[in-house]
């Protein structure tokens, strides 16, 4: 009975000194604070002759290569997958 109780009071006494603790609820004290050095018209007009360059979206690694046309048949690819799997040279599924 005695150690419930001493529990009791414990956890009563952590919640009383986590609730008691006062700060702002956004942390805006920790927000940084800085001055432009720029004017408003400045940064606009940098950004829009960026809206208006035409590949400003595109990378190489966006570039889709053209579809080519295999002449294999899909028929030959899987016989030679199933082939491999069988002798050894890839692995099957997951279990790699």
């Amino acid at each position: 009975m005695k150690s419930s109780s001493l529990i009791a009071i414990a956890s009563l006494a952590l919640l009383a000194s986590v609730g008691a603790r006062a700060d702002e609820a956004d942390g805006s004290q920790y927000a940084l604070k800085f001055e432009s050095t720029r004017a408003r018209a400045e940064v606009l007009a940098e950004a829009r002759i960026e809206a208006a360059r035409a590949d400003k979206n595109i990378s190489s690694s966006s570039v889709v290569a053209p579809r080519v046309q295999s002449k294999v048949e899909r028929a030959a690819v899987r016989a030679e997958a199933v082939q491999a799997v069988r002798s050894g040279l890839i692995p099957r599924g997951e279990a790699a």
